[in-house]
């Protein structure tokens, strides 16, 4: 427990020197609140840049719910450039390791695999998600302001489940990170893989049920609807099962290669 906890301090120490506990909360927070006020002010923009000529601006823009101007900023901002964002703040949060060789050092310590991992995705998990939250109540207190108010417990529900999608691209990156060696290559697969995931959500029930990124669209749902799927929570047991999987895969992958100084 206790090198568990010296790995957790060790990465937010990093953080701190890499300003992330900086920039990420802010880019979320932009992100969060982009899209209530661009969908507030966004016919009186086209009015004043063009006069609205040549141009249809359906008045249902301004009189959506508030419910469905915050499950846009989830479908529409954190799933597509916070998606980018997420994995290149953490694209290398094994690689880095490996090519300096300070994994190899650490497992010559007595540091489970397991302690290493866990340190790694929890702790940046922690600030992911602080960092998404903290975007997610922007969105929130500016979509109570423009439109119209959404229900607390509704927002905390959908919260929850984004969180579980949150956790999922996290261990997904840390995987993908662990078995390739370029930061590049490990940002591509991750964002074509996640995005591809997102993409495909609606496709059908049965491929919904095994899809992670279904966790965003159940957030969606508590948004719009004020309830969710009845499948919801075998959907959310079968995204854990999904990071459990992703977990063994690292775990196995750093406990039976021999990491060189690259």
């Amino acid at each position: 427990m206790n090198n568990f906890i010296v790995l957790i301090k060790k990465e937010f120490v990093q953080m701190v020197r890499d300003f992330k506990v900086i920039w990420l909360p802010i880019v979320f927070i932009f992100l969060g609140v982009t899209q209530p006020v661009v969908m507030h002010y966004l016919p009186s923009i086209l009015e004043a840049l063009g006069g609205g000529q040549g141009i249809t601006i359906d008045q249902s823009m301004t009189d959506q719910k508030g419910g469905e101007v915050l499950a846009s900023t989830l479908g529409s901002q954190f799933d597509q450039l916070g998606i980018i964002i997420i994995v290149i703040s953490i694209m290398g949060i094994v690689q880095t390791d490996k090519a300096n060789g300070m994994l190899a050092f650490i497992l010559t310590r007595p540091v489970a695999v397991l302690s290493y991992i866990g340190g790694k995705i929890s702790s940046n998990y922690l600030f992911t998600g602080f960092s998404v939250t903290i975007g997610y109540f922007a969105s929130y207190l500016y979509v109570n302001y423009l439109f119209t108010d959404v229900p607390f417990s509704d927002m905390i529900n959908a919260l929850l489940f984004y969180l579980v999608w949150v956790l999922f691209m996290v261990s997904f990156t840390t995987m993908i990170s662990t078995i390739f060696n370029s930061q590049g290559l490990i940002a591509l697969i991750s964002i074509v893989f996640l995005i591809g995931c997102r993409i495909m959500v609606g496709l059908g029930p049965v491929f919904d049920h095994v899809n992670p990124a279904s966790m965003s669209k159940h957030a969606m749902e508590a948004l719009i609807m004020g309830s969710v799927n009845s499948n919801a929570m075998g959907n959310v047991l079968l995204t854990l099962v999904w990071i459990l999987l992703t977990l063994f895969v690292t775990n196995y992958w750093i406990a039976n290669k021999k990491f060189n100084h690259e």
